[in-house]
């Protein structure tokens, strides 16, 4: 594979983090998958690893690497579990990133070494039942009485919050109403465990079985003023500088899953005889594969573009929703063909192409639909205001 111009560094990150995925996460991948199981143990090691809070600096507790380099490190754990990919894709983009960069120095140095080590994940709360794509519909409130905040109101879908490695989550909520009559949204940071704060685990899920997701309940909680993350108001404004990140992360799940199903499928048809001959040797079959590897190398090409703007500091929006929006649905036709190439066997557990198949279907969902994604990259071009 084209090493994409990456330093020696990123490149035995690529290795290292490759043979993690296939020697300690691959053997375990289809029982917790099975299973619906968060794995504590294999989330540790993840950490001990140092794939938490790869780009917070030394002084915090972190490598303070590139953000390509994280974006390679989810590309490959999602080329052998999206489950693993989603905790790790997680903790960074939604869980740390929002405190390293808006948190003020002494929530920093209160959470962010314990977030690097692995210790404990922190989760984001953003959606709610009534308020998906919709983000500013969101109904959670909070209000500041003697300087303590008190929070009501529910979210729903909210990654690593309710294992017992959760240990904090970042809460949008409405704090007021803007003197312009639009409400005030701020970000509020809640200990688990906090009275009034009460997370709920959700199972039976198609995809991402062995990843931790939760409902969370806020009844009255309350904690102190100084959990406000950033300022009061910026809420809204942090929401989507997260949601910038965190679309890399979702775009490099695809990536990588697209990888993992595609080589699946091409060492599938190279053994798989039809007519005494390897499958793969028949053109309508050569040519899915072909199509498969065009557009994973088109894929990779878009985000690390997109990963190369942010680490430059120039601007990447446009290029992240471009980014999630093709790598997810990339990896979509990817798993769709693959299926397809494994006949029969490929609609059975025990093939892993039946679980990239179900994984990939969040990537066109969460962290703003591939709809959002065509809406935020037409504002982009200029199509409307």
């Amino acid at each position: 594979m084209y090493d994409f111009g990456l330093t020696q560094e990123q490149k035995l990150l690529r290795q290292n983090i490759r043979e993690f995925a296939e020697h300690v996460i691959s053997p375990m991948a289809q029982v917790l998958d099975e299973s619906e199981t968060f794995s504590i143990e294999l989330t540790r090691k993840m950490g001990s690893l140092g794939l938490f809070g790869i780009v917070v600096s030394e002084e915090y507790g972190g490598p303070h690497m590139d953000y390509l380099s994280y974006i390679i490190a989810v590309e490959e754990i999602a080329r052998i579990d999206g489950s693993q990919a989603a905790t790790v894709a997680a903790a960074n983009s939604l869980g740390i990133g929002p405190i390293y960069y808006f948190g003020s120095e002494a929530q920093k140095k209160e959470w962010l070494p314990r977030l690097c080590k692995g210790e404990i994940l922190a989760s984001f709360g953003l959606t709610e039942p009534e308020a998906g794509s919709d983000a500013g519909a969101s109904k959670t409130n909070a209000r500041l009485e003697n300087n303590q905040w008190i929070i009501n109101g529910s979210k729903i879908f909210i990654t690593n919050s309710t294992s017992p490695m959760a240990g904090v989550c970042t809460v949008q909520a409405i704090s007021g109403i803007r003197p312009d009559g639009k409400k005030e949204i701020s970000c509020i940071m809640v200990p688990n465990g906090t009275p009034g704060f009460t997370a709920h685990k959700m199972t039976k899920k198609m995809m991402w079985r062995a990843s931790d997701t939760g409902e969370l309940y806020f009844d009255d909680c309350m904690v102190p003023g100084e959990n406000l993350l950033g300022r009061r108001g910026e809420g809204f404004h942090q929401m989507l500088s997260t949601l910038d990140n965190g679309r890399l992360a979702i775009a490099a799940m695809g990536l990588g899953g697209a990888q993992g199903a595609y080589e699946l499928a091409l060492k599938y048809a190279k053994q798989r005889k039809q007519f005494g001959v390897p499958i793969s040797t028949f053109q309508a079959n050569a040519f899915k594969l072909a199509n498969m590897a065009t557009e994973i190398e088109a894929a990779r090409n878009l985000l690390y573009k997109a990963c190369r703007l942010k680490d430059a500091g120039l601007p990447f929006s446009k290029h992240a929703a471009m980014a999630k929006l093709y790598c997810s649905e990339v990896m979509g036709r990817v798993v769709d063909e693959g299926v397809q190439l494994h006949g029969g066997y490929g609609l059975m557990k025990e093939y892993n192409i039946e679980r990239f198949y179900r994984d990939y279907k969040l990537l066109t969902i969460g962290e703003g639909t591939s709809e959002i994604q065509r809406t935020v990259i037409a504002r982009q071009i200029g199509c409307y205001s």
